[in-house]
């Protein structure tokens, strides 16, 4: 079975940990979001910095959130510098998914150890949405 966008998945799980390795444990998201912004933009993905993500419900808009990043508009990460994940951030992640045309995301948390969840919400599974 093939992971969807496995290849850029995996690059971006090796920036990861470049990234980790390079500033380690410590530092505020903030930090981990402009280093991971400028070693993918550097490797020549297409990267948005809190790229808004609007919720609606029954076609109608009814909030917004903001992703972390978003790569070459088809994985969002949501970037964590927490002692450990919770179920809380993973949840997170699948609404982002929920409410985006996009079907994968990465859950990065440069916590006291690199940790990452890999999620996927296909777009068959999604409403279909009047705007």
């Amino acid at each position: 079975m093939d992971l969807l966008h496995k290849d850029l998945t995996d690059k971006i799980i090796q920036t990861f940990y470049e990234v980790y390795n390079e500033l380690g444990y410590g530092f505020l998201e903030k930090v981990y979001q402009n280093a991971m912004q400028l070693e993918l933009r550097e490797k020549g993905f297409f990267v948005e910095c809190q790229k808004q993500i609007k919720v609606f419900y029954k076609g109608y808009e009814v909030g917004e959130y903001f992703a972390d990043l978003v790569v070459n508009n088809a994985v969002i990460l949501e970037l964590k510098a927490a002692e450990y994940m919770t179920k809380e951030f993973e949840s997170q992640l699948l609404n982002y998914l929920k409410g985006t045309e996009v079907e994968v995301g990465l859950l990065l948390n440069f916590g006291k150890k690199p940790e990452f969840i890999r999620k996927v919400f296909e777009n068959s599974r999604k409403f279909q949405r009047s705007e």
